[in-house]
């Protein structure tokens, strides 16, 4: 009777879970499956938004992928993409695991310190990208006078095919470090202190201590931020936009870029849709990557 109970006493308590959890999976599935599944669809028709109105909708197979990968607009973006990906993960990560030792290691001050870091991410992009382009500009820009005064070449910075990847790597990261910073001082809170003593006690200097105690301890959380701004940086879109539109000379254009330009505003949404669906992959294939390092 006892084992009865507990068996209709268990059924009970999952179909109230079930039946709490289900309209919150029923939205979700509504807010990812739908679009996704939409967008596979599309992505194998020449749906366009003006002329599906009169002459409707019609399957072309694979020409949108062979039209996408073939076109070296997109080639380009793609590297782009992956350059600018690469660059702006590396120097986060060097940069605000540097912000998030120096904090942690300061006995005082460790308050008014982080919350000072963080305002750059706190700020919106279009924000940040008014900014930097009015510091940069080379008619009134203060970085083109301040190099004028020192006697330094000036340039015309978001139009120099030479500059202007290197000035969305360099706004990117000055953006976005502090985010790697906040998750990282949070990891290297919860590093036992018996460690550092332990190493302390058997004469490991700090190098050795960074190497063998505290990367350790976090590595889980280096790999979350990892992933987590690989992805980000991937679906740049806002800071290119604005700044420079994907020139000089496609030098700048990313993935989402191109497709804002070739699908969005042609309003040629199976072509865009193809696109996106080719960046869902690449991503996928990143990410794979990370998380199996993650769970290693």
């Amino acid at each position: 009777m006892k084992k009865r109970k507990n068996n209709n006493a268990e059924a009970q308590v999952k179909r109230f879970s079930i039946g709490m959890a289900s309209p919150a999976i029923i939205v979700l599935a509504i807010m990812t499956a739908y679009p996704l599944i939409f967008t596979l669809v599309y992505s194998f028709s020449d749906y366009n938004l003006l002329k599906a109105m009169s002459q409707g909708v019609e399957a072309t197979g694979l020409k949108n992928y062979i039209d996408l990968l073939s076109d070296s607009y997109f080639q380009q973006s793609v590297w782009n993409t992956v350059k600018f990906t690469i660059l702006t993960v590396i120097f986060e990560m060097l940069v605000g695991f540097a912000m998030a030792l120096f904090v942690n290691s300061l006995r005082k001050g460790q308050k008014a310190m982080r919350t000072l870091l963080l305002l750059p991410y706190l700020l919106p992009t279009v924000t940040v990208a008014m900014i930097w382009r009015m510091m940069l500009s080379p008619n009134y820009g203060i970085v083109n006078q301040v190099m004028e005064s020192l006697h330094l070449p000036v340039y015309n910075w978001f139009s120099d095919i030479h500059t202007a990847f290197g000035m969305l790597v360099l706004i990117d990261v000055w953006q976005s470090a502090p985010f790697v910073f906040l998750l990282l001082y949070a990891a290297l809170q919860s590093v036992p202190q018996g460690q550092y003593e332990a190493a302390r006690m058997d004469g490991a200097n700090s190098i050795k201590i960074l190497f063998y105690v505290t990367i350790p301890n976090i590595k889980k959380s280096l790999a979350l931020c990892a992933l987590l701004r690989t992805i980000d940086s991937f679906r740049l879109f806002d800071k290119v936009n604005l700044l420079t539109g994907g020139g000089p000379a496609n030098s700048t254009s990313t993935i989402t870029q191109y497709l804002y330009n070739y699908g969005i505003q042609s309003f040629d949404f199976g072509f865009g849709s193809a696109g996106a669906i080719v960046m869902t992959v690449i991503v996928l294939i990143l990410s794979s990557f990370y998380i199996r390092r993650a769970i290693k």
